[in-house]
């Protein structure tokens, strides 16, 4: 790695790639070396648009990158991630991980062995949304997600667990701090071979409980969020980056309001919200530049590979949960 610039890389520019490399080549301080892709009439578009040159192999991307984002699908995650870890490359590798716990061990096994950061592609943990979070809640007791999404042949090539309910699995985790004792889940299948919708409800160690909803079969998008604690409730929304608080003193008074013929049951509008406004930005610019700076600071990044690893498990456990209650009989 020069002094001034970060050589990057981008392992698969299909839908998602294509975006790493727009914002490897805007950032400053680095600059986007090449691309590795298996698509020719691909390759040569995205080398065209963006000036940069195609790696033959995985070994010739690893010797000329110091950073490469691994955005091929997830069942090639593994096998793209290990030759560029033996060559010393920090990977920013998309969610999930892997596939499986001993394809996330080996890639954490390969990282420590070269002493490189590997950066794990949960874009929300950089939603401007997840930065409020993050700083203002405190033992949450209760946290409610939705993410619907349009079907699309991309990403089936796993579940919807390990395709959306991920993303929502990591940023609990990270809200609630605490060992998950208890998984209940359920899920069905609707026009892929794994499942098309499903639910997964997670109980931690300190009583907190998370109930996650996600489905890739609906007619809108919506990723949303509520989070319940002693003071009150959060309610966002990841996609519009925008949300409100709703306090325990305005609940109280709203209820007062209530009993007192003020205002009418149903009549919400009553209730106090407090607007929370937020810096928007792009995710996933603010992600790749976090990455880079953890490279250039040689610091482990914001989502590395073990909170990775830690969400990645709890996926497989709900997945196979699915997996089970498919197989048995009626």
């Amino acid at each position: 790695m020069s002094e001034t610039s970060i050589a990057c890389g981008v392992a698969g520019v299909g839908y998602l790639g294509q975006h790493h490399a727009r914002i490897y080549r805007e950032i400053p301080g680095a600059t986007l070396a090449g691309i590795y892709e298996v698509d020719d009439a691909r390759a040569a578009e995205i080398c065209a648009l963006y000036q940069c040159r195609r790696f033959a192999t995985l070994e010739e991307m690893g010797e000329a990158c110091d950073a490469v984002s691994v955005v091929v699908p997830t069942d090639r995650h593994c096998a793209v991630a290990l030759p560029l870890l033996e060559r010393g490359c920090h990977l920013m590798i998309e969610k999930p991980l892997c596939t499986s716990a001993d394809e996330a061990e080996r890639i954490l096994a390969a990282a420590s062995s070269a002493g490189v950061r590997v950066q794990v592609g949960h874009v929300e943990h950089f939603n401007p949304v997840m930065g409020f979070l993050e700083r203002e809640v405190v033992k949450p007791s209760f946290i409610s997600t939705e993410r619907l999404a349009p079907f699309q042949p991309r990403g089936t090539e796993v579940g919807v667990v390990l395709d959306l309910m991920i993303h929502d699995i990591g940023i609990v985790l990270e809200l609630v701090k605490s060992p998950v004792v208890r998984i209940d889940s359920a899920g069905v299948c609707v026009v892929s071979k794994t499942e098309d919708i499903a639910n997964a409800r997670l109980a931690f160690e300190n009583g907190c409980v998370a109930n996650l909803n996600v489905s890739r079969m609906s007619l809108k998008r919506l990723r949303e969020i509520r989070v319940f604690q002693p003071s009150g409730y959060f309610s966002f929304d990841f996609m519009n980056q925008s949300g409100h608080l709703v306090r325990k003193s305005g609940i109280l008074e709203y209820a007062g309001r209530l009993a007192s013929g003020a205002v009418k049951p149903g009549d919400l509008g009553a209730v106090p919200l407090e607007q929370i406004p937020l810096a928007k930005g792009e995710p996933l610019r603010l992600e790749l530049t976090s990455f880079l700076e953890s490279v250039r600071l040689a610091r482990e990044p914001k989502v590395g590979a073990r909170l990775g690893k830690s969400a990645l498990e709890v996926a497989l456990t709900v997945t196979e949960q699915i997996r089970r209650q498919s197989a048995t009989p009626n």
